[in-house]
């Protein structure tokens, strides 16, 4: 568990600096520059992933478990990805109406992400994770609308091609990460 403690630290707390430390984080780029800044970001973001995968797995090795969700909630967590892959899809495309209307819709679903996550999964290491994404998430989310208002920030939507493109995407994307994807990389059937 210590490696995903500490790997969540890293990789959470450096995607924390605009919410706690955001004048800090100016300075800091003002004084080392903006390439060094995303060069130092990205390595210990790096570090803090890999941490954060190699911890989640030991903890699925020797798995401490806290509940034993039913069956039926793997179903659920699988349906609600449907929204989180669209998001994430919207997220990269530029002039939706979801991101009008989201503002952020990346943080939005991996808030979606953890909180599906946590419903069907009852291992310590589980609720560690997606509790600790999920709680960054509302935390970041809450923070980034301020910002928004405070620099009176909008995202106009310009088209709804945009938008079924976004949709597209999410589901195409959605489809191969639940029937492929999940169980090659994280070993899980999703609707298995």
């Amino acid at each position: 568990m210590l490696y995903l403690v500490v790997g969540l630290v890293l990789f959470l707390g450096v995607h924390s600096v605009r919410i706690y430390a955001n004048n800090w984080r100016t300075e800091c780029i003002a004084r080392i520059g903006p390439r060094a800044w995303k060069g130092l970001y990205t390595v210990v973001s790096l570090v803090g992933f890999v941490l954060v995968v190699y911890g989640y797995g030991q903890s699925r090795a020797t798995p401490v478990e806290l509940w034993y969700p039913p069956q039926w909630t793997r179903h659920i967590t699988a349906l609600l990805m449907l929204p989180v892959f669209v998001l994430f899809a919207a997220a990269y495309i530029p002039g939706t109406h979801i991101r009008a209307m989201i503002k952020h819709p990346m943080v939005a679903g991996v808030k979606i992400w953890a909180f599906a996550h946590l419903i069907s999964n009852g291992r310590l290491g589980d609720v560690m994770l997606f509790g600790a994404f999920l709680l960054w998430a509302a935390l970041d989310y809450r923070s980034a609308l301020q910002r928004d208002r405070k620099q009176v920030v909008t995202y106009p939507a310009t088209g709804m091609v945009r938008d079924v493109a976004a949709i597209a995407i999410g589901l195409v994307v959605w489809v191969v990460f639940a029937l492929w994807l999940h169980f090659l990389l994280i070993g899980v059937r999703p609707f298995g």
